[in-house]
Formats: C-alpha cells, sequence, structure tokens
C-alpha cells in the first residue's frame, strides 16, 4: 500500500518507551458526499475506523469499527486500499505513540444500524454525518474544538484527516 504521507512531530525520545497502535479507516463514498463521524461535542470530523486489535485482519477490523462507530455494514469485496498515513509523535504515556493508518475504500449496505460507541466515544457525542470533503476540511481546519486539541495526539488526527481529504478532492474522488 502507497504512503500517502507521514506525520512526524519529531519531538520524542527516539530511544525512550514506544506505544504502537495501528488502525484502519473507511472511505465511504455515496452520491458526492463522503461519511464522516462528526463529534458534537468538539465539533471536528474523521474517517469511521479504529484500532486493529491484536492478529485481527484489516477487513475484520474496518468492518467491526465502521459498524461500531456509525452503524454501517461494509460489504467485504468492496474493499479497495487507498493508502497509509505514518504517524510519530511524543505518546501520553510513552516516550513514542507510533500508527501507521490504512485507508480504505468501501461501500456499505443500506440500512444504518445502531451505534456501539466505546465510553469516550459516547462522551463526544459521535455521530454518521455524509458531508461533502470541503465542509469537513473547512470544519476541521478553522473550528474552535475546544479542549480536543489541548494534546497533539488530537490535534494530529484532525490535521490528519482534513490532508487525506485534500488528497482525495486532489484526485479526483469527488
Amino acid at each position: 500500500m502507497r504512503v500517502l504521507f507521514e506525520l512526524d512531530k519529531k519531538d520524542y525520545n527516539p530511544d525512550g518507551t514506544r506505544f504502537v497502535r495501528p488502525s484502519v479507516r473507511g472511505i465511504i463514498i455515496k452520491d458526492g458526499l463522503i461519511a464522516m463521524v462528526h463529534s458534537q461535542k468538539y465539533d471536528y470530523y474523521k474517517f469511521p475506523g479504529g484500532g486493529i486489535e491484536g492478529e485481527e485482519e484489516h477487513a475484520a477490523t474496518l468492518a467491526r469499527e465502521v459498524r461500531e462507530e456509525v452503524g454501517l455494514t461494509i460489504i467485504p469485496q468492496s474493499i479497495r486500499e487507498y493508502g497509509i498515513v505514518h504517524r510519530i509523535q511524543k505518546g501520553l504515556k510513552e516516550d513514542m505513540f507510533i500508527q501507521d493508518n490504512y485507508y480504505y475504500f468501501c461501500d456499505v449496505e443500506q440500512e444504518v444500524l445502531s451505534q456501539k460507541l466505546d465510553d469516550y466515544e459516547d462522551e463526544e457525542q459521535f455521530e454518521l454525518i455524509y458531508v461533502t470533503p470541503q465542509e469537513a476540511i473547512i470544519t476541521n481546519r478553522n473550528a474552535d474544538h475546544g479542549s480536543k486539541t489541548e494534546n497533539q495526539i488530537d490535534e494530529i488526527m484532525i490535521d490528519r484527516e482534513a490532508r487525506v481529504l485534500e488528497m482525495l478532492i486532489e484526485e479526483k474522488y469527488f
């Protein structure tokens, strides 16, 4: 899979402790809009998806995370690679936080099921929104995200999602 870009804050001790958290993200485009997770509390958009658990396959993680966060069921044979964003920065507890974010195009079934949110996702009031990529970019770049951006881990995540959306526009997916 191609590397879309790298986010390296160079703010960490390379010889220190590491927390490695690979993740998958779904790119779901329908009628010129993109399915995004919107945090009502902090007003930002992110691609549905999340962390890979143990030896879990990417497709299985993608299906589980998209189902939990936004209630959509992925059509397995529709999954196609897009690219990886590699991220390294100082962690909250460890000296280094390392994350490869694997982005996949996928189609979903029509029916929207109920969400199964983690505590922090529920607290942030995650909701499924089909939005123009431009609107999501503007919100991520310009809205006041409150205390969500007090730690750089979340600030970089919000920027990462805007950059991936910009690439999708540039590459004529919209």
